[in-house]
């Protein structure tokens, strides 16, 4: 047992070293790393610090600029509000004077459509007479030369044309 005993032994303290070695090595690792941490820190606070200040400086300007604008903003937005009532206001009673204009022309429209509609009744009318007027006197006139015509030239003997035979109209 003496054997098992000396080995163990020996083998904790071998893990027992090399936790020694790992330990060691970790701190140096977090050393370094602390060490450029520190440097990176430095640099960003001495790059963001005069940032930070500018900054300030101009929160501080746009303040005043605000402070100072504010009532001017506040009377440009009111007078946009009285301009857009009075705008609509006039809008309205544009759009009333149209729908009346709209309303007078279409009225006109109709009473010039029913002017032309009538007139041209008449001229239909009046073109018919005219026609019937006309005509019925030439076409008694016609049937009436052509009565004298049929007599005349009964009277002088004039032949009649012959008629054909039925082999004749085939033909024509």
């Amino acid at each position: 047992m003496d054997e098992k005993l000396t080995l163990f032994v020996a083998v904790t303290s071998a893990a027992v070293v090399l936790q020694v070695f790992v330990l060691a090595a970790i701190y140096f690792t977090l050393r370094k790393l602390s060490a450029g941490v520190t440097t990176a820190t430095d640099e960003v606070k001495a790059q963001a610090l005069p940032l930070l200040e500018n900054l300030k400086t101009l929160l501080g300007e746009v303040k005043k600029i605000l402070e100072t604008s504010a009532p001017k903003l506040e009377l440009v937005l009111d007078n946009a509000a009285a301009i857009t009532t009075t705008a609509h206001s006039g809008l309205g009673r544009v759009e009333t004077t149209v729908n009346d204009v709209l309303d007078r022309a279409r009225l006109q429209i109709i009473r010039a459509d029913d002017m032309v509609t009538r007139a041209l009744d008449e001229v239909e009318e009046t073109t018919e007479k005219v026609t019937r007027s006309v005509t019925s006197p030439i076409k008694r006139a016609n049937g009436i030369m052509q009565g004298i015509s049929t007599g005349v030239s009964a009277y002088f003997g004039q032949k009649r044309p012959r008629e054909r035979g039925p082999s004749e109209q085939m033909f024509i």
